[in-house]
């Protein structure tokens, strides 16, 4: 059985994981420090892993713990948060047992192996969040979205946008055309054959064109790029003891293999028809997430990326995490890619910020255009905290190829660093993140000028609970 340590329990990161997190209905928040921008109005959804433990038993991976979804609503009124696990029938179902009773990407529950052929795998809503206009989806990687209230969180229940059948992968990655109002997904199946699926819908999010591209082996696929004309992936190294799997024997997490030897696929397809238009190789590296991506003026096509040496560190890392007590180094570093979409060939790649970080973000109205500046978490250059959370968020200007850093403190540390427009003015942004104190054990929203981010935050504002390290969230315009 695995449990949070006193000695984790001592590094102040771990405290926010060492129990399950508590809900909180629509509450007022209390300003702490500043003044809340008047033209900041919207609203900031996060998702993440609340509930990592259950009937004394510990998760055996970050990615497994049950979501819970922080609302912040900004508006004229005033600033109101909630809080609320989403109800999934699998976290229903555990929460009247009070014991784990389904598999999930790194756990297995307690029991004989022969318990989990053919085991049902949990929904565990807990990667990032779709706002749409009548309701809000908990994203996941495996199966449907789960659709809930956009002000209350109120879990509604699955959600097929009208072309998931037989519970077809959603990934947590979507991505939008701020110009034309589509939303672009995929998912990845496995049955007779490692299918990847591709999904078109348009502003409501209502699937009206989807098609299945037959892979050669399963890899992670986390994330995509979307740009004026394509979609990109790339497919890392990775392949899967499928059999391990079936049997039990193994989770998914363990039976991924590293095969540097088979390079990385890159996969491009044409956004109108979803067909592919290429298919490349290059080196092998593996990657969780993407900037952006755009197609300059001779055609190619550029993106951003954080790019990791290999698989195992990073999967390590996110495993031993669940614990409160890491020992693995995992370090991504931001880098930019240009390859030619016709023959799905690299044609230059560079390294622009040398420093490990993690969960690259676009300003919303700019996904799959040219733009300036990704804004990232990043580790801060203090003290031995390369085995901590992202302490400090972080600006890259691509212009000038500087670093614009925020470093949050000792014993602070943020989540994904979220761009919201202001509504006066179109050149005015902020920028939002979520921040866990471990010397008072409490959190925090902080709110930054975009282009002051060395500054201090222009307004700090009190959470009524822990959130607990999270994964991704959307900024929601008023």
């Amino acid at each position: 059985m695995q449990t949070i340590t006193e000695k984790s329990i001592n590094k102040s990161w771990a405290s926010a994981i060492a129990e399950p997190a508590k809900e909180f209905a629509l509450t007022q928040l209390s300003i702490i420090s500043g003044k809340v921008p008047d033209g900041l109005r919207g609203t900031l959804y996060r998702n993440g892993p609340a509930r990592l433990e259950r009937g004394g038993e510990r998760v055996g991976h970050w990615f497994d713990g049950d979501g819970a979804i922080l609302g912040v609503h900004f508006t004229d009124a005033g600033v109101s948060g909630v809080y609320r696990y989403v109800q999934t029938a699998e976290y229903q179902a555990e929460t009247q047992a009070d014991k784990f009773l389904y598999g999930v990407y790194g756990t297995h529950p307690a029991g004989p192996i022969w318990k989990r052929w053919g085991q049902q795998i949990k929904n565990a809503a807990n990667t990032s969040v779709l706002a749409l206009p009548d309701k809000l989806l908990a994203l996941w990687e495996a199966t449907n979205p789960y659709a809930l209230d956009l002000q209350t969180l109120e879990t509604k229940g699955l959600d097929d946008l009208g072309a998931l059948d037989n519970g077809l992968p959603y990934s947590a990655h979507y991505k939008r055309d701020s110009a034309t109002g589509e939303i672009f997904n995929f998912g990845i199946s496995i049955g007779s054959s490692v299918q990847l699926n591709l999904y078109k819908s348009d502003a409501t999010g209502k699937i009206i064109q989807k098609t299945a591209f037959k892979l050669d082996r399963y890899s992670i696929m986390h994330d995509f790029v979307l740009t004026q004309r394509y979609l990109v992936f790339f497919m890392p190294p990775t392949r899967m003891k499928m059999l391990s799997v079936l049997l039990g024997v193994a989770t998914f997490s363990e039976s991924l293999l590293w095969e540097p030897q088979l390079g990385t696929q890159v996969l491009i397809f044409d956004r109108e028809n979803l067909s592919l238009v290429s298919r490349g190789e290059t080196d092998p590296w593996f990657n969780w997430h993407f900037g952006n991506g755009y197609e300059d003026e001779d055609g190619s096509v550029i993106l951003d990326v954080v790019r990791y040496a290999d698989f195992h560190q990073t999967n390590e890392y996110l495993r031993e995490f669940a614990s409160g007590e890491t020992h693995t180094v995992s370090r991504g570093a931001l880098w930019q890619v240009r390859l030619n979409p016709q023959t799905g060939k690299v044609t230059a790649m560079q390294e622009f910020v040398n420093r490990k970080c993690e969960f690259p973000v676009v300003q919303r109205s700019q996904v799959g255009q040219p733009w300036r500046y990704t804004y990232i978490s990043l580790m801060p250059q203090r003290g031995d905290v390369d085995k901590e959370p992202f302490g400090a968020i972080a600006r890259f200007d691509y212009k000038t190829e500087t670093l614009t850093e925020a470093d949050l403190g000792e014993n602070r540390y943020g989540s994904e660093p979220i761009h919201a427009q202001d509504v006066h003015n179109s050149e005015q942004g902020w920028v939002l993140t979520v921040v866990y104190d471990g010397n008072s054990h409490t959190s925090e929203v902080w709110v930054f000028d975009s282009d002051r981010l060395d500054a201090e935050p222009v307004c700090k504002l009190g959470l009524p609970s822990v959130i607990p390290h999270s994964f991704h969230g959307t900024w929601n315009p008023a």
